[in-house]
């Protein structure tokens, strides 16, 4: 039985607009963000949703909440969900990141599937953490519509995934914030219907942020 899923990022943070590897680390959404939830949430709200899922981190519980409101509809946290913790990377931009740990950086830019950068999550090990998750809610869901807000990794993950793109190819598809992401799974895989719907964003973003 197919269960649909459309996947959300969170709305902008300023770390997004630095271009800050935020990981793991509990970043709030800026004005910009705090309006994207709003528009995405009176465009996502016309769907008929039976669960929200979010990740446990505050950015993309924020960005949830603004659809839970509209919909009346809790949100079950789901740390699955989180995104990617880049170890040494988390907190850094690229270009300190790559003067920091000049090694480590090769790994991080040619997207080695196996590098934790120390103390955090390999790209094999945040696949698997994700395809576990998509599975719960499938289980929790048969034959449902839920949507689920989550990172720019852990979608770069699902669009591969979906798609069949290798994990350590150079990302050539966008991860926009608070666009609208629609698959849907069955016993045959995964399967991607639509991707990066924000025509709702035009009149509160200029250009999509990573």
């Amino acid at each position: 039985m197919n269960t649909r899923i459309c996947f959300i990022r969170h709305g902008e943070t300023d770390w997004n607009v630095e271009k800050r590897i935020q990981g793991q680390l509990d970043i709030d959404l800026n004005e910009t963000g705090r309006k994207q939830a709003l528009a995405m949430a009176f465009n996502a709200g016309h769907h008929p949703f039976t669960a929200i899922y979010s990740s446990d981190l505050k950015r993309a519980l924020d960005t949830a909440e603004a659809l839970a409101k509209r919909v009346n509809l809790p949100v079950n946290k789901l740390a699955e969900l989180r995104e990617r913790h880049f170890g040494l990377f988390q907190g850094l931009t690229a270009s300190e990141g790559e003067q920091r740990y000049p090694d480590a950086y090769v790994h991080y830019k040619n997207r080695n599937l196996d590098d934790p950068f120390e103390t955090g999550e390999s790209l094999s090990q945040l696949a698997a953490r994700i395809e576990r998750g998509v599975e719960f809610i499938c289980r929790q869901h048969p034959g449902e519509t839920v949507a689920a807000f989550t990172h720019g990794g852990v979608l770069d993950i699902v669009y591969r995934k979906a798609t069949g793109r290798p994990l350590h190819t150079p990302r050539d598809f966008k991860v926009p914030n608070c666009a609208l992401n629609w698959l849907h799974f069955d016993a045959q895989g995964w399967h991607l219907e639509s991707w990066d719907d924000h025509h709702h964003l035009h009149e509160v973003i200029k250009e999509s942020v990573e």
